[in-house]
């Protein structure tokens, strides 16, 4: 179409001189004034609805037009949402993780909207598995004996959590690059999780920490005068397997950097994560690092690896099994625990689970999800259930879902860790993406053998890591993929 070379460009309107237009200045006017009565009327409380509605609404723009940042953003708040609740009280805050992966799936859909998504990527092993282990919590709603729909909702994470998840991660994680980026986001939350814990352990808690440790938690996390750190987690448990998960992952993950700086900065995390979990005084998070750097050296195939691991692990027990070295160290103190046989908190696990052996005896299906442990008071303050601890991940599974859930959910977790190592150990060329691989696996060994003795597996922010993982290690062909690409590239 020809050009009209008679307009004089001088007589249109920019921008700016739009404004000066009466309809245009009425509409800026009137919302300036309405955000002047908001912040007359409610003070800092106003300035902060503002800001918060401003950030809000760019959130949205760049997240419907890269849906990736959901995915992103939930490994985010997976780390600092239930440590939030502590200072925000009356949010339901738990419902976070649920809104931004709708939300996720919501931009998805209005961004492939014209194209249609391709879910090709998402179909997998492990999704059909997810989506198994989700049908059988949906299920557990008739469940004859579960008495409350709230507590099973307070519950749903442990399926509905994987069933949204691990699609996520299949459709968006599809390169190395994006890969990075979640590692980084780990690293950086992690290392903010630890400085937080040495600023507990230096300098006290705050405020809120504190009066959360007054409502009860300070049977558990203040033993002997000496603070169980516990960072902005959910507990001093979670933060110390969390942290030891941590450090596995990324001790092992420097191996894969070829630049000094990044190999650097991935040990100092890693190291970080090894320091966080000491200071945590959790006794259980030791199973983090023993088995997973275990599971690694299996992994190498390497004799002389495997040989001189083995042996670092045998000294380490004998430190802390056969002597009294650092016994002035509480937190040493407290970890040397884990190897006594006849420590009084293990009996009362053992007796706990002799009770509950015979109450599920005749419950195959369990007593409903939600309806488990001391966290069913809430909801059942005088069921059976909720009167006995369960401590243990599985133990809750058990006891919530039966047997049958709990072979259900072990034949899962044995199957991933099965075909992943296989994987890493037969097929895989490329010895920096065996690293990364072999980290992931090395963690999720540590994390699924400590869940014996806390109930960390499906806790955040350990919850979202592992279904990350879980889709990471058995998608692995991506990442081959394109590995021979860019080799096929540089040949050209």
């Amino acid at each position: 179409m020809a050009k009209n070379f008679n307009i004089n460009p001088f007589d249109n309107y920019s921008g700016s001189e739009n404004l000066s237009k009466p309809g245009y200045m009425a509409l800026l006017f009137g919302v300036i004034a309405f955000f002047a009565i908001i912040i007359a009327k409610l003070g800092v409380i106003g300035i902060g609805l503002f800001l918060a509605l401003f950030f809000g609404v760019v959130y949205l723009y760049y997240l419907f037009c890269y849906p990736i940042i959901g995915f992103y953003t939930a490994i985010a708040l997976n780390f600092v949402l239930l440590g939030l609740g502590r200072y925000v009280k009356g949010l339901p805050l738990g419902f976070g993780i649920d809104g931004i992966l709708v939300l996720t799936y919501l931009a998805l859909f209005m961004n492939r909207f014209k194209t249609r998504i391709d879910w090709t990527p998402a179909k997998k092993d492990i999704t059909l598995l997810v989506t198994l282990w989700f049908g059988y919590s949906i299920f557990q709603l008739a469940n004859p004996e579960a008495r409350s729909i709230a507590a099973w909702v307070s519950g749903r994470g442990i399926a509905f959590y994987p069933f949204l998840f691990v699609p996520l991660t299949l459709y968006f994680i599809n390169t190395q690059k994006k890969l990075n980026y979640f590692f980084y986001i780990w690293a950086f939350f992690s290392i903010l999780g630890t400085l937080k814990g040495i600023m507990q352990m230096t300098m006290g808690v705050d405020f809120a920490e504190q009066e959360w440790l007054n409502e009860g938690s300070y049977k558990t996390h203040i033993l002997f005068g000496k603070l169980r750190v516990f960072s902005f987690y959910s507990d001093a448990g979670q933060f110390g397997a969390n942290q030891g998960y941590t450090g596995v992952v990324f001790l092992i993950y420097a191996m894969s950097q070829n630049k000094l700086l990044s190999k650097l900065f991935f040990i100092f995390v890693g190291l970080l994560g090894i320091y966080g979990m000491v200071i945590s005084g959790t006794r259980g998070a030791l199973a983090v690092p023993i088995v997973g750097f275990m599971t690694y050296f299996v992994l190498s195939k390497n004799i002389k690896v495997l040989s001189v691991g083995i042996a670092f692990l045998v000294i380490l027990f004998i430190f802390f099994k056969f002597t009294s070295i650092g016994q002035g160290n509480a937190q040493i103190r407290r970890m040397r625990t884990a190897f006594d046989p006849n420590d009084a908190s293990l009996q009362v696990r053992l007796d706990n689970q002799k009770i509950l052996k015979n109450y599920l005896a005749s419950r195959p299906f369990g007593g409903g999800i939600g309806h488990g442990g001391t966290k069913a008071q809430r909801y059942l303050p005088h069921a059976f259930l909720s009167n006995v601890a369960t401590d243990s991940w599985y133990v809750l599974i058990w006891v919530e879902q039966g047997i049958v859930g709990l072979l259900l959910h072990l034949a899962i977790l044995f199957y991933v860790m099965a075909k992943a190592s296989l994987i890493v150990m037969f097929r895989i060329q490329d010895p920096f993406l065996k690293y990364k691989i072999s980290a992931l696996i090395a963690g999720m060994a540590g994390i699924m053998v400590a869940s014996y003795g806390n109930a960390v597996l499906g806790q955040m922010p350990t919850a979202l890591l592992i279904y990350a993982t879980m889709a990471i290690i058995l998608n692995t062909e991506v990442f081959e993929k394109e590995i021979e690409n860019n080799e096929v590239q540089l040949v050209k």
